[in-house]
């Protein structure tokens, strides 16, 4: 148990400085190629911290854990605002742009809808994950349309910036990962040492490992005055866990979804309808946002205990 705690230890000090750099690195490739830092944030950032959700998960599948897999991604998406974004906007109110609200939401909660729509018959199949798989490309297409008409301001310190700072990205998200998978192999091994459910390990215990970048590069980045990092990482990495890491699992093998996780999702579900009308109302979230939020999945967890 001590070599455990030990293991989680470095893995949340390896989350620490990755994050760190991550942003760093991406917020010079934002300034570098001209893109906007919202757009870095819904897909670099997004997919690259979303990584060890999609190697447990996907992993899950192939070994017929699919209490794992499927909890691992509704239990991220529902961390990922409740817990990061209301924890970023405790320590700091976060500005939405008016694109993110108009349309990146609405698709968050149209695909969390559909999720559970897909699996309430009991499976994801593969025509399933090969429906996710196609609206996954659509939108990135849309991102990279939208980013392309988006005028650009030059900045004078780009090039020099990201002549140092571009390799922090790919460092920071090496320790990222690293940092995620011994933070949730050491969480896991304590959990089933407790004697913890396999369901509850891939809703609570999985999720928050796999969603600990997202977390720490959450945070950081709202420390650092990157809302729509801090924002857009969230909504894109929820995005990019229905339609890819869920939709790539069932596409290699239908993954089964127990009716116990219709509850699960509905919260998800909850969760995104009210950060869109939190930031609907006031184009931010607040700070009494954020702690209602972290309210919110205190009383889930109590729930599912």
């Amino acid at each position: 148990m001590l070599i455990q705690i030990l293991i989680l230890a470095a893995g949340f000090v390896l989350l620490v400085k990755g994050a760190d750099w991550f942003v760093d690195g991406a917020s010079a490739i934002a300034e570098k190629l001209r893109i906007p830092p919202l757009i870095i944030g819904l897909t670099i950032v997004a997919m690259g911290t979303s990584a060890p959700e999609a190697a447990v998960s996907i992993s899950a599948a192939l070994k017929g854990n699919a209490d794992i897999t499927i909890g691992n991604i509704v239990g991220s998406n529902i961390l990922n605002i409740l817990i990061i974004l209301g924890l970023s906007a405790a320590i700091a109110p976060l500005a939405v742009e008016q694109s993110t609200i108009r349309r990146d939401m609405p698709f968050l909660l149209g695909i969390s809808l559909l999720l559970i729509v897909q699996g309430w018959d009991g499976s994801i199949t593969r025509f399933d994950g090969l429906i996710m798989m196609i609206l996954f490309t659509a939108y990135l297409i849309f991102l990279l349309v939208r980013a392309r008409r988006q005028p650009q301001q030059d900045s004078i310190n780009a090039g020099q910036r990201s002549l140092w700072q571009i390799p922090l990205t790919a460092i920071g998200l090496t320790a990222i990962v690293i940092g995620s998978n011994l933070a949730v192999d050491a969480a896991c091994t304590i959990a089933r040492l407790l004697g913890i459910s396999e369901r509850l390990i891939g809703l609570t215990i999985v999720a928050l490992g796999t969603s600990l970048p997202e977390l720490f590069t959450s945070v950081i980045a709202a420390r650092k005055g990157n809302a729509d990092i801090a924002i857009g990482n969230i909504v894109g990495s929820n995005v990019f866990n229905i339609l890819f890491v869920v939709g790539l699992s069932a596409v290699i093998v239908p993954v089964p979804f127990a009716a116990a996780f219709r509850f699960d999702s509905v919260v998800s579900i909850a969760a995104a309808v009210f950060l869109l009308i939190c930031c609907a109302r006031s184009s931010s979230l607040k700070r009494w946002h954020g702690i209602f939020m972290l309210a919110g999945y205190l009383a889930y967890f109590m729930i599912i205990l």
